[in-house]
C-alpha cells in the first residue's frame, strides 16, 4: 500500500493521490508521522461496500436457517428494546 503525507496532499495536491493510487488500490495518508486515512478509487470503495453488504445479506441468511430470529409487532418490538435498555 502506498502512503501519502498531509505535507504531500498540501504541496501536491490532487496529484499526489492520482500518483498513489496509479501503482497501489489503496493509499494510506500520515498527519504529522501518524496513519490517519486511507484514499482509494471510488471503483474501489464500491467493490468494498458490496462486499460489506453480501457478507451481512450472508450473516442474515445463515441466522434465518438456524432460526436465530424473532417475529413481532412494531410495538413489540419496542417494548423489548426498551425494556433490554
Amino acid at each position: 500500500m502506498s502512503h501519502l503525507t498531509a505535507n504531500d496532499l498540501k504541496t501536491k495536491g490532487i496529484a499526489a493521490i492520482e500518483s498513489a493510487l496509479a501503482e497501489h488500490t489503496e493509499a494510506i495518508v500520515s498527519v504529522r508521522g501518524k496513519e490517519r486515512f486511507v484514499v482509494m478509487d471510488i471503483a474501489q470503495y464500491h467493490y468494498l461496500r458490496e462486499c460489506e453488504l453480501e457478507a451481512a445479506l450472508a450473516e442474515t441468511r445463515a441466522d434465518l436457517a438456524a432460526g436465530r430470529f424473532t417475529e413481532a409487532s412494531p410495538e413489540e418490538h419496542l417494548a423489548r428494546v426498551k425494556s433490554s435498555a
